[in-house]
């Protein structure tokens, strides 16, 4: 019995990896965001197999059920409707669940696609080290969110909907900090934004605020020493 977690594309049928395809060929049932989406994904690759319907909203009883089929020694896969499983969606859940009920459960990535790593890969700020946020709050802890962002010295990443991209931009303006906005990432349209705040929102409007974004926001720049203070130091 195994539980894969699979990466699927988010926009390019293309990036869908071979281990997967063989993956979801191989496995009992495969457990989807929304399985509608699932199976159109599904009928371009040729795959038939049991579908059951596992989001943020589902109740117990659905887990119940996926982990009865592993409990009869099956294989499940879990997909999101695109991207990595578990990245901000309920898959970690699933996951320490179905842990609790059968701990020798092998739980199997296998990975693919991800819009904030495909963003950060692109965007030229360091990486070494960087903080992932998710989507922001809609209304409550909204402002203090943004203003925490201010306090993290590195690189930033989060996602934001085409409905808040604009509000997200005028409350990162304050930070000063350069940002890459990546929209509608490996689709047919896909652009990338690079500058401040304000000079990206300069370039959005009605036409263009399509899909869903993934802004990366760069790190603090460094505070340049005292000139006289480096002499001094040189020589030392």
């Amino acid at each position: 019995m195994k539980l894969y977690i699979v990466a699927t594309p988010i926009g390019n049928l293309a990036d869908m990896t071979l281990r997967a395809i063989t993956v979801l060929n191989s496995v009992d049932l495969i457990a989807a965001e929304d399985t509608r989406v699932t199976a159109k994904l599904l009928e371009h690759y040729n795959i038939r197999k049991e579908l059951i319907s596992y989001h943020q909203h589902s109740g117990h009883s659905v887990i119940e059920r996926i982990v009865g089929f592993l409990k009869q020694n099956k294989d499940v896969a879990l997909v999101s409707d695109a991207g990595t499983p578990g990245i901000n969606d309920p898959g970690n859940f699933l996951i320490q669940e179905a842990l609790k009920e059968i701990p020798e459960l092998v739980v199997v990535p296998i990975p693919g696609a991800n819009a904030a790593v495909a963003a950060l890969s692109i965007s030229g700020f360091p990486t070494d080290t960087f903080t992932y946020l998710g989507f922001p709050p809609h209304k409550k802890g909204r402002q203090t969110f943004f203003r925490n962002i201010g306090a993290v010295a590195h690189t930033v990443v989060l996602y934001e909907s085409k409905f808040r991209i604009q509000k997200t931009l005028e409350s990162l303006a304050p930070l000063g900090r350069r940002l890459v906005v990546c929209r509608e990432l490996t689709k047919q349209f896909e652009t990338i934004y690079r500058g401040t705040a304000g000079e990206i929102l300069s370039q959005l409007h009605d036409k263009n605020l399509l899909g869903e974004f993934v802004v990366v926001i760069g790190p603090q720049r460094r505070i340049k020493q005292d000139i006289g203070q480096n002499d001094n130091n040189e020589e030392e």
